[in-house]
């Protein structure tokens, strides 16, 4: 499941954590006196084996030296690259590390694969599969308009459960078979910064060295304050992953990514929803004319209601025979509305950063509502706004895009800085899905944000849209109801914004995406061949219709006869 962008608007203020740390993997300590390459071009010889033995004796002397002189960087490291979190985020950059030539390490004090592996993106995934078959199979309209009868389709709870568990575990042996088999080093225990370039591991007196160090440690769920979680009856998506139960009425706190996947899910499964959201609308974060097609397809005909402009001041879990109840206060007034009683809650108002424990303070690093500083390059900065050497933050734990594929991308672009290339990441690039039946997507700015940009900046801004109706595939399937919209500069061609409701939006959504990152305007992109009849030709008309002023580039070579 998708981590929330920010945190939810319902709720300002972060949660303290206790100090624990760094998710990290469950193998074995490596001894600081061993030497696991990364891959290298060539093998092991006599003299190179020698090479290898004198490395281990200058690694053990390092750490000794760190021990012993906290305060200042040492001059003999034991890593290239340290990255603090084996989650998404550390994997990526860990891989691209050794493909540049690192000797790399990762430090992880819970297991591989971090929040979106073990508790979001990956088992939530396997959720919506069931959710989403389970609808096909008891939509009986849909199927007779194939020709398809099907009866009594139902569900086994705990083998639904036991198939995002056992996904979980899949992709979490992958990642750290990969990680092993590049040789990079999994050093497992919580990771504190001591000083410039050192990290303690664990709880020992084990001190690691590296030139550069990544903080990647993620984030955890957000809970406000007056919601007391019971793991049991008031859950947060941790919890609801395990899928213990299918309540009859579940209340979800925050309509963002995380609400509305999960009340696809348990609607499916058949439970009633209530939604409680602080804004005056809901799935406040997508574009608005999205969000408003997307509540009469997602919401209005499925067993939810809702409430908005409302506040969860108080969520007391089931106990003693009596329900969970919930107190609604009004968002702008605090006056008190009305007491829901329900047989479970979710709150899903956003996620907060697991920075606490780090060791920020002995390099003078203040977080800002728990989010690490950092520069457009990940840098980290020190409280007087400076960079602290050597040190950079990505993912969750700085704020910029709370996105597992944002932290990878991230982690990718520092260790080109660490190698010796400039590059800075373009947000505006990087796509956001929601998985729900039908899908959500978006890359780039909203309409609302567009237009603001453009009334600052002294330019006009177009918008085009495409109906999956019109689409050949879609109707194929029966799925025509969808909407792509595209949101540009009409005297560029420039490409501000694409947002996607519709079958299989989540897939459709990089051919944008990648036009952002790469540049490429809408006169020139026009020009690009979409097999027939497939999805992707939504996209093909979006740009087809739009309006430009500017004409097409020139190739970038010459067409080649065949």
């Amino acid at each position: 499941m998708q981590s929330s962008i920010s945190l939810s608007s319902s709720y300002a203020s972060t949660v303290s954590r206790p100090r624990h740390f760094f998710p990290l993997s469950g193998g074995t300590l490596v001894p600081s006196t061993l030497n696991f390459c990364g891959l290298r071009s060539k093998a092991f010889t006599p003299s190179s084996l020698n090479h290898h033995c004198h490395r281990r004796r200058r690694h053990s002397a390092a750490v000794s030296a760190a021990l012993s002189n906290n305060g200042t960087a040492p001059t003999l490291f034991d890593y290239d690259l340290l990255i603090i979190g084996a989650g998404v985020g550390g994997h990526g950059a860990a891989l691209h590390a050794v493909e540049k030539g690192l000797k790399t390490a990762i430090v992880e004090g819970d297991v591989v694969g971090g929040t979106c592996v073990n508790r979001g993106c990956v088992p939530s995934k396997a959720l919506l599969a069931v959710s989403g078959r389970m609808r096909e199979l008891r939509d009986d309209h849909h199927l007779k308009s194939l020709g398809l009868q099907v009866s009594g389709a139902g569900y086994d709870r705990q083998a639904v459960a036991d198939h995002a568990n056992n996904l979980a575990s899949k992709i979490r042996g992958n990642l750290t078979n990969s990680l092993k088999a590049l040789g990079v080093d999994i050093l497992t225990g919580f990771g504190t910064i001591l000083g410039p370039q050192k990290v303690k591991v664990g709880s020992s007196n084990k001190v690691v060295t590296a030139k550069d160090i990544i903080v990647a440690t993620g984030s955890v769920p957000f809970v406000p304050k007056g919601i007391e979680v019971d793991g049991k009856t008031v859950i947060t998506s941790d919890h609801a992953l395990k899928l213990e139960t299918v309540p009859d009425w579940i209340a979800i706190v925050g309509s963002g990514y995380i609400g509305l996947e999960f009340s696809d899910v348990y609607t499916a499964l058949g439970s009633e929803v209530t939604f409680i959201e602080a804004l005056d609308q809901l799935m406040p974060g997508f574009d608005p004319e999205i969000s408003k097609l997307a509540q009469r397809v997602l919401i209005n005909p499925r067993n939810i209601d809702y409430h908005t402009g409302v506040f969860a001041s108080k969520v007391i879990p089931a106990r003693d025979g009596k329900p969970v109840t919930i107190e609604l206060i009004d968002a702008k007034t605090k006056e008190q509305k009305e007491t829901l009683e329900v047989d479970a809650a979710l709150i899903a108002t956003g996620r907060a950063p697991f920075t606490q424990g780090l060791g920020l303070e002995n390099i003078d690093v203040v977080t800002q509502r728990g989010f690490v500083p950092v520069d457009e390059r990940m840098r980290v900065l020190d409280a007087n706004g400076n960079l602290v050497p050597h040190l950079y933050c990505i993912g969750d734990a700085n704020g910029k895009m709370m996105l597992a594929h944002a932290a990878s991308a991230q982690g990718i672009s520092v260790v080109e800085q660490v190698t010796g290339r400039d590059h800075v990441l373009n947000h505006l690039s990087i796509p956001a899905a929601c998985f729900t039946h039908p899908e959500i997507s978006m890359v780039g700015l909203t309409e609302p944000q567009a237009r603001e940009k453009g009334e600052k900046e002294g330019f006009e801004v177009s918008v085009a849209k495409t109906s999956f109706k019109a689409n050949t595939k879609a109707l194929a399937e029966n799925e025509g109801e969808g909407l792509a919209k595209l949101i540009y500069r009409p005297d560029t061609g420039e490409i501000l914004g694409v947002h996607i409701f519709g079958l299989h939006a989540a897939d459709l959504i990089h051919e944008a995406s990648n036009a952002i990152a790469l540049g490429t305007r809408i006169q020139d992109i026009k020009f690009a061949v979409h097999a027939h009849p497939t999805l992707s030709e939504v996209l093909d008309e979006l740009f087809k219709s739009a309006k430009v002023k500017a004409q097409a580039s020139a190739p970038i070579k010459e067409a080649v006869a065949v």
